[in-house]
């Protein structure tokens, strides 16, 4: 391609010739896509089969036939310079200057595919994707740049040219979003002064073994009977009849534009499935606006979301590379490239149900301001693969269906799960986003919704995923959930006294419960189940410490608390309409004690590498729900 010639803006527009400002935007080319298809035909670029499937998709004709694959790049940016007379910019011999860059802001440029190329001879030359950008953005580009002209290139040299010229600020501006304040980032692996202190507690611990057992036994059963406690309010809570919905909800005159974003890392062998589970979405494709958020380095998936024939409303936003590869990452950077007004936040597996936006859509339309955040209900369509699978169903199906409704009807906070969540975007933007450092940025998003004045909803509608059945991948992605608590704990509890004055009372309780209780039961479960040996007669080192109604005191909680969490997953499970036989329940007793490795594998990480993402491996069983 040539460089764009500035003599053919001079003679068309006398402001250039003057060296003034152009104060009018250039009008749109007579007839727009259809004239574009009549040239691409007439010059025998493009094949009528083509142009007419390219049209009838809807959406822009240049997307569609990028897309497509069914002209190549330059040849199309020919035919559109020969169409609307607007010059093209050679990004590959010539890179932007970044200085002209930054006068919008990289992230505004990499939204509406607007490169700020060259000043020359006083006029900023503007590369733009699409013809309609330049018009639409005229006044602004006006106010930064004054004289401007236009050109075009094709958006995946734009994107690359504001990745090699900007990549590394605008990672830096993903991982930062966050206040250092209210981040995990502060966070250093663990030390030479750490390994000492940790070293000492050890030699104390096991030189006063009986007296720390007996510790740890008394706080695991007060942690216990709390986080019973909560489990069982929860209970009641949702076994209460639900207050009645509006009988006539107030009618959405004009519907909102939904952004979700899909963060993939290695997913080449899910991407086609993906495009189509979420082409299933009963929502207006011109209001509906999916991101599908890859990293820079991540060739295999960009290359199967290129494979996949993604459709107008569907796009692949390129996170640039990094000092962490976390998903809150990618989530921040694909923020500042959403459109809409709602955030939703899917998995690569996951499988909505078709009228999920809709519900979305009328719920925020239907609460105050106040309700930020709506929590959609997670289940799987893999149930019945193995144990483990059933386990998995299991918990979610008390989790998601009896556990938060509970919590929500409780006033308790509600750590989120890391799909299905949508947002009201300024309340988003104004939080600062996800915390990009840590790895259940979910759970912490939650906690600073409510310090910060806001609620979430649990609302009734599902999501199916494929569920963890394999044992090692299962303790891979627990121990990254509990690492995720530890971490989120400990930020939030960096001033007591500040998040008791936000949270206030009941809240900062059940924060504990949620976080501490959940934690320590994690961590000091072998423990518990160490008590059994007395009841079989073998002894145990803390039998001198306790006495024998203390014991039997312990051994009724342990009991009650296996009693409750039946409870909860028989009615989980009968809520969620999974077809599993409730005998299944009792064994969770039997898949619990695995969070133990987890939470073990949990702190050494957290004290090694507490940035590190251990990945979960998608799409091995997609295909039950292609």
């Amino acid at each position: 391609m040539s460089l764009i010639s500035l003599r053919s803006f001079q003679a068309r527009d006398p402001a250039f010739q003057a060296g003034l400002p152009n104060t009018a935007p250039p009008a749109a080319a007579p007839d727009g896509d259809q004239a574009l298809a009549m040239a691409l035909l007439r010059d025998g670029v493009v094949s009528p089969h083509h142009i007419l499937q390219a049209l009838s998709a809807g959406g822009r004709l240049v997307d569609q036939l990028l897309a497509g694959r069914h002209v190549a790049p330059d040849q199309l940016y020919a035919a559109l310079h020969r169409q609307t007379g607007v010059g093209l910019a050679d990004l590959r011999s010539l890179p932007p200057d970044p200085r002209l860059i930054d006068r919008l802001g990289a992230g505004f440029c990499l939204a509406n595919l607007i490169l700020p190329w060259r000043d020359s001879g006083g006029i900023t030359i503007i590369a733009t994707a699409h013809v309609e950008a330049f018009q639409q953005h005229y006044a602004t580009l006006i106010a930064a740049f004054g004289p401007i002209a236009h050109a075009l290139a094709p958006p995946d040299r734009i994107e690359q040219a504001l990745l090699r010229a900007r990549g590394p600020h605008l990672a830096r501006a993903a991982e930062t979003l966050l206040p250092l304040g209210e981040s995990c980032r502060a966070f250093a692996k663990a030390g030479l002064g750490t390994w000492v202190t940790l070293g000492l507690i050890t030699a104390l611990a096991l030189a006063t073994f009986q007296w720390t057992a007996t510790a740890l036994i008394l706080w695991s059963a007060l942690t216990l009977a709390f986080t019973a406690a909560m489990k069982l309010g929860a209970l009641v809570q949702t076994l209460r009849p639900s207050p009645p919905e509006p009988a006539n909800p107030a009618i959405i005159a004009r519907l909102p534009t939904v952004s979700i974003m899909v963060a993939l890392y290695k997913e080449s062998d899910i991407a086609a499935r993906l495009v189509r589970r979420l082409g299933r979405l009963d929502y207006p494709r011109e209001l509906l606006d999916i991101l599908l958020v890859v990293e820079e380095d991540d060739k295999q998936t960009r290359t199967a979301l290129a494979r996949a024939d993604l459709p107008p409303w569907m796009r692949v936003v390129v996170a640039p590379r990094g000092r962490v590869k976390t998903k809150p990452r990618a989530l921040n950077f694909a923020l500042t490239q959403c459109r809409g007004s709602i955030v939703g936040v899917y998995d690569a597996e996951d499988a909505p149900e078709p009228d999920q936006i809709r519900k979305v859509v009328t719920r925020f339309h239907q609460r105050g301001p106040q309700v930020a955040c709506l929590q959609g209900v997670l289940d799987f369509y893999n149930p019945t693969r193995n144990w483990l699978s059933r386990c998995f169903t299991i918990e979610y199906a008390s989790w998601f269906r009896v556990v938060l409704p509970g919590l929500q009807r409780l006033g308790l906070p509600l750590p989120l799960g890391g799909t299905t969540l949508f947002f009201r975007r300024e309340v988003l933007e104004q939080l600062g986003g996800w915390d990009a450092h840590n790895v259940t940025e979910d759970a912490d998003l939650g906690m600073r919704l409510v310090r910060h004045g806001y609620r979430t909803e649990v609302i009734a509608t599902t999501t199916y995923e494929e569920a963890n059945c394999l044992a090692l991948p299962w303790v891979k992605q627990r121990s990254r959930w509990v690492k995720g608590y530890m971490m989120t704990y400990l930020t939030h509890m960096r001033d007591p006294a500040l998040l008791w004055r936000q949270l206030g009372p009941r809240a900062f309780l059940g924060f504990q419960i949620l976080f501490l209780g959940s934690l320590s039961q994690a961590l000091l479960l072998p423990l518990m189940w160490s008590m059994m040996t007395l009841h079989l007669g073998l002894g145990h080192p803390v039998a001198g410490l306790l006495s024998q109604t203390v014991i039997m005191t312990i051994a009724t909680l342990f009991v009650l608390s296996e009693v409750l969490n039946i409870t909860l997953g028989i009615v989980g499970l009968h809520r969620s309409g999974q077809k599993l036989s409730w005998l299944w329940v009792p064994t969770l007793a039997f898949y619990f004690p695995m969070q133990a490795l987890a939470a073990y594998k949990a702190f050494w990480e957290l004290l090694r590498c507490p940035f590190y993402w251990d990945k979960t491996s998608h799409g091995t069983l997609s295909h039950a729900q292609g």
